[in-house]
């Protein structure tokens, strides 16, 4: 019996906890911090530079192209071939430019995806072979060397004034064609032990809730939410040994962001996204559609007396304009939809069109019955 009641109390005193942690679930809507923004000092670099791409058949830039013979020229002096720039008559070549990203942390030997674009007037990069090209940063120094075989993900062949082409075949890139000659590292903490994490969306109540997470998660006030974008900490003498481990506890943070109404409308596609609970004033709405059609009917005028027509009588061209105005009942209602998610499908149940629901949206937008920001892409 003893025993029993033994067993029973352990599986109640492990049950607790469980019980405990159902009643204190996670938000739905909480995030990662690390999904909210990044540590200051935390970016990529930029590289570019100008390079050649040869072994291409014929489709490369014209003999009249003084910059790709003179770059073409400046290759071969390199090996001690000396040749005058107005003597290069070849159109296997093509001046292009080259770009790629160097991430953070980047080290020698890393490898980089390389972006080759022609600048020139060729016609097609299939087939061709990127020459070894330094890459610069905006200070001027090479932090890699990119060279390889072109891919290219389309193609144009001519022949007789008759042009097949797919995609743009002046563009091709190079997957891990380019190797970092200089690392680079990335200084996230201060002297003074301190880190600066930034939002990517500046929201002073988001900025507020990620610095308590931070107090809350290692009980200390080791957070300060500077302004709405920068959150100011200080990492504890305990964990400046372990830098890394305190990054990694920091970016695993539970933290429900707060976000900014916002209505985003695309015109050219006709597509609008909206968080559900944008939220609209009681408005009225009247809207509808004035349709003018303006066709001409041409006839041919035979008289009727063929026969007995005198000299100056011949069939006559005679063309009548037909002009219709349509006006369709038009669309009027009071809307008391208290969102935008609730307004869209009361539209769509009156068969309203996706770019008259934009022109709707515009409307209530300017009458300042929409509580959200409305952004026309």
């Amino acid at each position: 019996m003893k025993r029993g009641i033994f067993i029973l109390l352990c599986a109640m005193h492990c049950l607790i906890p469980l019980a405990a942690a159902a009643a204190n679930p996670a938000s739905e809507g909480s995030v990662r911090i690390k999904d909210l923004g990044k540590l200051q000092g935390w970016r990529e670099n930029a590289l570019m530079g100008t390079g050649i791409v040869t072994g291409l058949a014929g489709t490369g830039d014209s003999t009249t192209n003084r910059t790709t013979r003179q770059a073409l020229s400046n290759a071969m002096a390199q090996f001690n071939l000396g040749i005058n720039p107005d003597q290069i008559q070849s159109r296997n070549v093509a001046v292009v430019m080259v770009s790629a990203v160097l991430s953070p942390y980047s080290r020698e030997g890393d490898t980089l995806d390389v972006t080759v674009s022609s600048v020139g007037d060729a016609r097609s990069l299939v087939g061709g072979s990127l020459v070894m090209t330094p890459l610069k940063a905006a200070n001027g120094r090479v932090y890699a060397l990119a060279q390889g075989p072109l891919s290219v993900g389309g193609y144009r062949y001519d022949a007789n004034g008759n042009v097949v082409q797919k995609n743009h075949p002046t563009v091709g890139g190079i997957p891990s064609g380019a190797i970092v000659e200089v690392g680079v590292s990335v200084q996230v903490v201060s002297e003074q032990a301190r880190m600066t994490f930034v939002l990517n969306e500046a929201d002073y109540t988001t900025a507020n809730r990620v610095a308590a997470a931070i107090n809350g998660q290692f009980g200390s006030h080791l957070a300060q939410a500077r302004d709405a974008s920068g959150i100011e900490l200080t990492i504890p003498e305990n964990r400046r040994a372990e830098i890394v481990s305190f990054i990694a506890t920091l970016e695993s943070i539970q933290v429900e962001p707060d976000w900014r109404a916002k209505v985003v409308v695309n015109e050219r596609t006709g597509t609008v996204v909206t968080g559900g609970n944008v939220r609209i004033s009681k408005v009225s709405i009247s809207h509808g559609d004035l349709k003018l059609s303006i066709r001409n009917e041409n006839y041919a005028s035979q008289p009727s007396f063929i026969g007995n027509a005198g000299d100056g009588v011949r069939t006559a061209m005679v063309t009548n304009t037909f002009v219709d105005v349509s006006e369709p009942e038009s669309t009027g209602f009071v809307t008391g939809a208290t969102t935008v998610s609730d307004l869209v499908q009361s539209l769509t149940r009156l068969k309203t069109n996706t770019r008259d629901i934009i022109s709707i949206l515009r409307a209530i937008k300017a009458a300042g019955a929409l509580h959200a920001d409305l952004i026309i892409q």
